[in-house]
């Protein structure tokens, strides 16, 4: 039996972070690797060492196999832990740790190739008696069309390689099939390295539910209860919980006994996930499994007290798993909402940007597993996960509850995120009686944000207005040296003033006459309110209005706009007496066609241009295929037109708010 002295983390963001406080629980040393644009991450700076990947794209940073193994070699690593993506499910990796002497934290490369494999682990699953949906897998275009036009509509169109829903489309018109198997085809070979594609008939109306499970090399398979996943968006999940309030004590129990047998008859001897589709009726179906270590195996550890990245680490050393079955029992409710840098109401458009101030909530049952390190740029070349927002009850009811105080406790400023979101989501009737599917989000996505819209404009507005203004004059008041000022001493604010202001862009005023005893008499709406600044600390303000105390959370950025964010609410304030009128520049999710042009709605790569100069255009068409944080984004066409130019190539990587086409006339 082996101890491992160090380990490489071949990962970066949160699950690096994840993997190098097991491994330091257990004495173990690590190893850090990073591409330019994470040099000053925190598992950079956890690791006891750290290694440059280099500044160009994935294949030639994280993805690059043979640099990753010549750092663990030259670092004299005994172990890599993979994480998850990336290399995790890649038994050429697997293969190549094996080869050069180091141990890969992982089911060896055989069950990788066996179970990673979705048309393998698919037939091995239908062998051994678990019902399996209708489908087939290939890279021949042609091969698959024929095939897929004896099936019937929807269907399911993704990558044979990877998982987390990289590349995954529903065709319900079968002249859509083949841009959605190029596509697919392209974003495998992208992400995975693999062209192969998978159609499978397309279930409308089901609940996405998978059982964690852990192998030794003893022999020894156990389950360790299901994650229900359903909450899921671009076909990766959003909010998961543990365990399903769907599933009855009998299915419990066929379910788990099913992804037992599965993992026996392959061998398998490490963490694991077998995911199932589970329908209306009740009848499950094996979708796939993953070979690693799950984003979501936070609520799994919660509920059973069981550290699956520890238990990871001691099982390839060698060890016996540390538990029995009998062991393994539910305690209470889970709950993971992921915190994404994306804009919900532009169709959960990935947001990078640079963040101006980020604040975790903290409390009884929560958990936050997160790669920031306090203020961080969110860049377009990975997924936009920001965080992972875990918390534990006593049973469902409290869980959520726990999970709605700590969402409006997180605030991040300056990128749009899906906080206000979950939060909205968490509270919808639906959800709370348990109505789930994976179209949960397609259902109710619009009612949710209308209903958010409605309570944010409830909030008494002029909160964070004061608090804004009075926090700007604070900062803003002179000083010198040498003790107060005369401007110190007598107030600088100490006469009434209107100040002209935008709120998430409407325009309003401000009255203030400052009053003896640091009061002063606020107008907003052509009401008076008596207002006292209480305290300023850190980022959070404090003050009194008309008897009632408010705490806000209030940030900047260098072009003096304000971010507030008040009773789990963000709100943009700008004092137009500071800078000039013109608005500040947004991106928006459709791409800008003001004055005959269309512009990037964020940072990206432009992957595929589909239109030529001089061609007509009708409002809809696809222009241009632009990749961010690991998803396509079709750029349509706002409205008829004809091209005049094309002022990009496929390849280029461009800046949010580029103009990309122009059009006649422009």
């Amino acid at each position: 039996m082996d101890h491992f002295r160090k380990i490489l983390v071949a990962n970066r963001g949160e699950i690096a972070v994840r993997i190098i406080r097991a491994a330091a629980g257990l004495g173990i040393r690590t190893v850090a690797v990073f591409a330019e644009t994470d040099r000053h991450s925190l598992h950079v700076k956890m690791a006891d060492e750290s290694y440059f990947l280099g500044d160009k794209e994935l294949a030639d940073t994280y993805l690059n196999k043979e640099k990753i193994i010549r750092i663990a070699r030259c670092s004299e690593c005994d172990a890599i832990h993979p994480g998850y993506g990336f290399h995790s499910e890649n038994q050429e990796f697997a293969l190549a740790c094996e080869e050069a002497g180091i141990r890969f934290i992982g089911p060896d490369s055989r069950v990788i190739a066996l179970m990673g494999d979705k048309v393998k682990a698919r037939d091995f699953a239908a062998r051994s008696g678990v019902p399996v949906i209708e489908g087939f897998a290939g890279e021949d275009q042609a091969s698959l069309l024929k095939e897929a036009r004896k099936m019937s509509l929807p269907l399911l169109v993704k990558p044979v390689a990877g998982g987390g829903g990289k590349g995954m489309r529903i065709v319900r018109k079968i002249s859509e099939l083949p841009d959605a198997l190029e596509a697919t085809a392209r974003e495998a070979m992208n992400y995975f390295g693999h062209p192969d594609v998978f159609v499978e008939k397309y279930l409308e109306n089901p609940r996405h539910i998978e059982f964690q499970i852990m192998g030794d090399r003893h022999g020894h398979v156990v389950h360790l209860y299901e994650r229900e996943c359903t909450i899921q968006r671009r076909y990766q999940k959003v909010l998961e919980e543990a365990p399903s309030q769907f599933l009855t004590s009998g299915l419990r129990e066929k379910m788990a006994e099913a992804a037992i047998r599965l993992g026996n008859a392959a061998g398998y001897d490490h963490a694991g996930t077998i995911e199932f589709l589970v329908d209306e009726n009740r009848n499950y179906y094996f979708l796939e499994m993953n070979t690693r270590i799950q984003v979501e195996h936070p609520v799994t550890e919660m509920i059973t007290g069981i550290d699956l990245v520890k238990e990871q680490i001691r099982v390839s050393e060698g060890h016996p798993l540390s538990f029995s079955q009998e062991d393994v029992r539910i305690n209470g409710h889970a709950v993971e909402g992921r915190i994404y840098a994306e804009d919900p109401e532009n169709g959960f458009l990935p947001s990078p940007g640079k963040m101006t101030f980020y604040h975790e909530p903290s409390g009884d049952g929560v958990r936050i597993d997160t790669g920031m390190n306090g203020i961080t740029a969110i860049n377009s070349f990975y997924d936009p996960l920001i965080a992972k927002l875990i918390v534990h009850g006593s049973d469902r009811e409290q869980a959520l509850a726990r999970l709605e105080i700590a969402l409006e406790q997180y605030v991040i400023h300056n990128v749009r995120n899906n906080i206000s979101f979950l939060s909205g989501l968490i509270k919808h009737p639906a959800f709370l009686q348990n109505n789930l599917s994976t179209r949960f989000l397609d259902l109710y996505r619009k009612e949710i944000i209308d209903t958010i819209r409605r309570k944010k404009n409830k909030c008494l507005l002029h909160v964070p207005v004061f608090a804004c203004i009075l926090y700007s004059l604070r900062k803003n008041m002179p000083s010198s040296g040498s003790g107060p000022s005369i401007w110190e001493r007598i107030g600088y604010w100490r006469y009434i003033m209107n100040i002209p202001v935008e709120i998430d862009g409407k325009k309003k005023e401000v009255g203030i006459r400052s009053l003896p005893g640091d009061r002063n008499d606020m107008t907003f709406e052509e009401m008076h309110h008596a207002v006292r600044l209480e305290s300023v600390h850190d980022h959070q303000v404090s003050l009194e209005i008309d008897g009632c105390m408010h705490r806000v959370w209030i940030s900047e950025d260098t072009s003096w706009r304000a971010f507030v964010t008040f009773q789990g609410f963000d709100f943009e304030i700008r004092r137009l007496d500071f800078l000039p009128e013109e608005p500040v520049e947004r991106l928006t999710a459709e791409p800008e066609m003001n004055g005959k042009t269309v512009r990037a709605p964020m940072n990206g790569k432009v992957v595929r241009i589909l239109v030529r100069k001089g061609e007509s255009v009708k409002k809809g068409h696809i222009l241009l295929v632009l990749e961010a944080m690991k998803m396509e984004n079709s750029l349509l066409a706002p409205g008829d037109a004809v091209v005049e130019d094309i002022l990009v190539s496929e390849g280029d990587q461009v800046e949010g708010n580029r103009v990309l086409i122009r059009f006649a006339g422009g």
